[in-house]
């Protein structure tokens, strides 16, 4: 490294370029500061109005962030002298590779605009898409951000969820909780639908209308297997599960019906 070169710069144009690292630093915190601010201003207002919804606020701030957060970075290389025709005709002649280093990135952006457009989901919903089950947390310029039921942030690119199925568990009032209850051969089935029927319709959340399915589902060696399916908004999906296998052994442990057994077969010698 060679001392003197350095030590010329900064007699020379050390102050200068001080001056403008500086002006740059303050450029960037207040830029960003006054960048916050407006997408704020941007969110409540979206809010306030009651006609955008939240998925689609969301994704509009997103954009206008990038687009600003742009503008923030050209003014700050102008301050080092940077110009930014010279600039944007660096990236038109890199057009090309960026193109092509930034096509996955390319094909998430269009996808969400089309999610934008068809609205498979929005914020707050409970889906599965691109393999993965949770809440829709936000619907970004690039990906969809996920909460699953075991509380991890999930990000997943919009065109793997664009090119694939997807499955809204909140778009419809209700949603079917599927649970069996197995009795004995010796029990009347009949008596045990009743109760169960019953027990069922009295667990909280459980919707009256469609009323609970309790049918016989098949028989096996121990005795029929009932199918136990009450209807749930999906919020309280696990809830409704769980106190539909609590009434099952409650219903049946207060009937007295004994436990299915595996029949044994005996050979004689």
């Amino acid at each position: 490294m060679n001392t003197e070169v350095i030590w010329n710069f900064l007699t020379t144009q050390g102050a200068d370029f001080g001056l403008k690292l500086l002006g740059a630093l303050a450029a960037w915190i207040i830029g960003r500061w006054l960048i916050s601010m407006a997408l704020r201003l941007l969110g409540a207002g979206l809010q306030r109005g009651g006609k955008v919804d939240l998925t689609l606020s969301n994704y509009l701030t997103s954009i206008i962030s990038v687009l600003l957060n742009i503008v923030l970075i050209l003014a700050i290389l102008d301050i080092f002298g940077v110009k930014t025709t010279s600039f944007a005709a660096l990236l038109a002649g890199a057009g090309l590779a960026i193109g092509t280093a930034w096509g996955g990135l390319l094909t998430h952006f269009a996808a969400g605009v089309f999610m934008q457009v068809l609205r498979p989901y929005k914020v707050g919903d409970f889906v599965t898409a691109g393999g993965i089950t949770g809440t829709v947390k936000e619907l970004g310029l690039f990906g969809t951000t996920l909460i699953t039921p075991d509380n991890v942030v999930t990000i997943v690119g919009n065109n793997t969820v664009f090119s694939g199925s997807i499955q809204n568990f909140s778009a419809l009032p209700h949603r079917r909780v599927d649970c069996v209850a197995k009795v004995a051969n010796s029990v009347d089935v009949q008596d045990a639908i009743a109760r169960l029927r019953v027990a069922v319709t009295a667990i909280p959340n459980v919707a009256t209308s469609p009323a609970p399915d309790i049918e016989i589902l098949q028989f096996t060696p121990e005795g029929p297997l009932l199918c136990v399916r009450p209807y749930t908004h999906t919020d309280h999906y696990w809830q409704v599960y769980f106190d539909t296998h609590k009434a099952v052994v409650q219903t049946f442990g207060a009937a007295g019906y004994p436990v299915p057994e595996t029949p044994v077969a005996h050979r004689n010698l």
